[in-house]
């Protein structure tokens, strides 16, 4: 096996699963986590609580270059309205460039990491051994988010949810810098009817392939 960190990198749709997946796979494999969408939300959070205006490019980039990656908080980013400005400002190449450069930072270090996000395996990390892309039905990823607000203590209509995540996918997969699709060689995994338990064992019989022999 080679000493060089192992990163594994976790692409996808938001609420496809792909975030309870890297965690799990993160322990298994023992490497850390980074859920880079926390990293852009982050900086959404602060946009709204110092109301700055999204538009702002400097400004916002200036926030991100001051980011904490050890300060993320998944609870306190979870609100809706922080996920509607962090798909606002995640279009803005300067705020991507700065923070794709954070997180290949992160990977580089021992013993490895799983990054999951939009852009991982087609950018942020296009030689890891191993890339999933994990998807699933629109209506399967609304009924998931809602109830992830739900638990959050916040209430929003499952369709209005549906109509958002429609929205995004089509903002994340047309932006000109860093658009959210399929790495050319990444294992494809639809859990619109899989259970956890069914996907991260089939997550995890890829990756052991995957740096197999590495």
């Amino acid at each position: 096996m080679s000493a060089t960190p192992l990163v594994i990198a976790i692409d996808g749709p938001a609420a496809s699963g792909k975030g309870t997946l890297a965690r799990r796979i993160a322990a298994h494999f023992g490497l850390r986590h980074l859920d880079t969408g926390l990293t852009y939300r982050a900086v959404a959070a602060r946009v709204l609580a110092d109301n700055i205006d999204p538009d702002n490019v400097p400004a916002v980039v200036a926030l991100a270059e001051k980011l904490d990656f050890s300060a993320l908080d998944a609870a306190r980013l979870a609100s809706h309205a922080v996920g509607e400005a962090a798909s606002r400002i995640a279009v803005i190449p300067a705020l991507r460039r700065v923070l794709v450069e954070k997180q290949r930072e992160f990977a580089r270090l021992g013993p490895g990491a799983v990054l999951d996000g939009r852009d991982i395996g087609t950018i942020v990390l296009p030689d890891a051994p191993a890339k999933l892309y994990v998807t699933a039905s629109p209506e399967a990823r609304a009924a998931r988010r809602a109830l992830e607000i739900a638990a959050a203590g916040d209430h929003i209509d499952e369709r209005v949810v549906l109509e958002d995540l429609r929205r995004r996918d089509k903002r994340d997969a047309s932006r000109t810098d860093s658009p959210m699709r399929p790495a050319a060689d990444a294992f494809l995994l639809d859990t619109t009817d899989l259970d956890i338990e069914a996907a991260f064992q089939a997550a995890v019989d890829y990756v052991n392939r995957a740096i197999a022999g590495r």
